[in-house]
C-alpha cells in the first residue's frame, strides 16, 4: 500500500503567510498559537486565502482479542453498546459534533456484534474483532492492509478539507500502548495507563500483559516495519485510522489528531510517511499515561490541555473552533494599512 503525500514546504508562500499574519492590527506574535495554526493551514492548502470547508469526524469502532487477558475495567460488550449510543445521538461526540456543526460518521470496523443494516452506520467490518496479540498476531497482513484501504476509501468520499478521527473499542488502549512501545521504544511501564479506569492493580496486570506480548513478538518489533507492527498489535479501527490519515494528507486535508489511540495510529502512519506530520494539528494532550510522551516523540504541540481521556474524537472536535478562529483572523482581520493604524516604531 503506497500513498503520495505532497510536501507543504514553499519558501515564497511561507514568506507571504508571515507577511499576511504580521501585518494584522496586533503586536507581532500576540495571537500566539492561532498564528502558527493559520500559517500551517495556509501551507497545507497552499494559499493565503485559507478556509474551513465541511469539517468531518469519523468514529471507527472495533473489538480486541487481547480483552481475554482481563485488561479492561469494562466488558467487551460495551463496544457495541456504545455504537448503539452513537447511532442514537447520545454520546459526548454526538453532542459536540452538533454543537460545532461537524459531520459525524460512525464506522463498524470490526465489532464483535452483528448490527444488521442500520441508518447512520457504515459497515466496513473486517472481522468480529482481532485475535489476542498476547498469543499471536492481532490480524493477518491481508486484514491489516484491507483495513487501511477501507479507511482510505472512506476519506476519498468526503467533500471537506478538515478531518478528525475518533475510536471506540474496549481494549484499544492496550493495543495503543503496545504500538507505542514497538514504534518509539519507550519502556512499556511508561506506555500503559488506566484506560477506561483500571485500578492500580489492574494497570500493573495490563503492563505485565503488554510486556509479555512485546517480548513474544520481539522478532517483529526488531524489523521496524510499521505494517508488520500494526498487524501484530493493532486493532481494525487503528488500522483504518492510519489508512484514513494517509489518504487525508494525500488530499491536502487538515488532520485533527485526538488522543492516545488516535496518536498511536499516527505513529504508524508517520513511520510509513513522515511527511504526514506537516498535515497534523494536535488537538489536546490526553490524561492517559503515555500520550504526553507520544506528542514529544512526534514533536507535536497540543492546542488544549483539559484533562480529557474519553476518546471518541472528543478532543479533536473541541479544538475545531480554534481552527475557525485562526482562519477567520487571517481572512477578516484588518491590516495596519487598511485600518490606518500606525505600526510599531521601534
Amino acid at each position: 500500500m503506497t500513498f503520495s503525500i505532497p510536501f507543504t514546504h514553499d519558501a515564497a508562500l511561507d514568506n507571504a503567510l508571515d507577511a499576511a499574519i504580521n501585518n494584522k492590527t496586533k503586536p507581532l506574535g500576540s495571537l500566539g498559537m492561532l498564528e502558527s495554526l493559520a500559517k500551517q493551514i495556509g501551507l497545507i492548502q497552499q494559499t493565503t486565502q485559507v478556509s474551513i470547508k465541511d469539517p468531518a469526524l469519523i468514529v471507527f469502532a472495533s473489538d480486541h482479542g487481547v480483552v481475554a487477558e482481563n485488561i479492561s475495567a469494562f466488558p467487551q460488550s460495551v463496544t457495541w453498546q456504545m455504537v448503539e449510543n452513537f447511532l442514537a445521538g447520545g454520546a459526548a461526540i454526538n453532542v459536540f459534533a452538533r454543537q460545532n456543526k461537524c459531520a459525524l460518521h460512525i464506522v463498524d470496523a470490526g465489532v464483535k456484534h452483528d448490527f444488521g443494516v442500520r441508518d447512520g452506520l457504515l459497515d466496513r467490518k473486517v472481522a468480529h474483532g482481532t485475535r489476542n496479540f498476547a498469543q499471536g498476531p492481532a490480524m493477518t497482513a491481508e486484514q491489516c492492509a484491507d483495513a487501511m484501504q477501507r479507511g482510505a476509501d472512506l476519506v476519498a468520499g468526503l467533500s471537506g478539507n478538515v478531518i478528525g478521527f475518533g475510536e471506540m473499542g474496549i481494549g484499544n488502549t492496550t493495543s495503543a500502548a503496545a504500538l507505542m512501545h514497538a514504534i518509539t521504544k519507550i519502556p512499556v511501564a511508561e506506555c500503559v495507563g488506566a484506560g477506561t479506569g483500571l485500578a492500580p492493580s489492574g494497570v500493573q496486570h495490563k503492563q505485565k500483559v503488554v510486556e509479555a506480548a512485546v517480548a513474544f513478538h520481539t522478532p517483529v518489533i526488531s524489523t521496524g516495519e510499521p505494517m508488520d507492527i500494526l498487524a501484530t498489535f493493532g486493532g481494525f479501527e487503528i488500522a483504518m485510522i492510519a489508512g484514513a490519515m494517509l489518504a487525508a494528507a494525500e488530499r491536502r486535508m487538515v488532520i485533527l489528531i485526538d488522543g492516545f489511540i488516535i496518536t498511536s495510529a499516527l505513529l504508524v502512519a508517520a513511520r510509513m510517511q513522515p511527511a504526514i506530520l506537516d498535515y497534523c494539528l494536535f488537538a489536546h494532550c490526553s490524561d492517559e499515561r503515555g500520550h504526553q510522551q507520544m506528542l514529544a516523540y512526534l514533536k507535536g504541540r497540543p492546542l488544549l490541555q483539559m484533562g480529557l481521556r474519553l476518546g471518541e474524537g472528543t478532543g479533536a472536535i473541541l479544538a475545531l473552533p480554534l481552527l475557525h478562529a485562526s482562519v477567520n483572523f487571517l481572512n477578516e482581520m484588518a491590516t495596519f494599512d487598511s485600518a490606518d493604524v500606525s505600526k510599531k516604531s521601534a
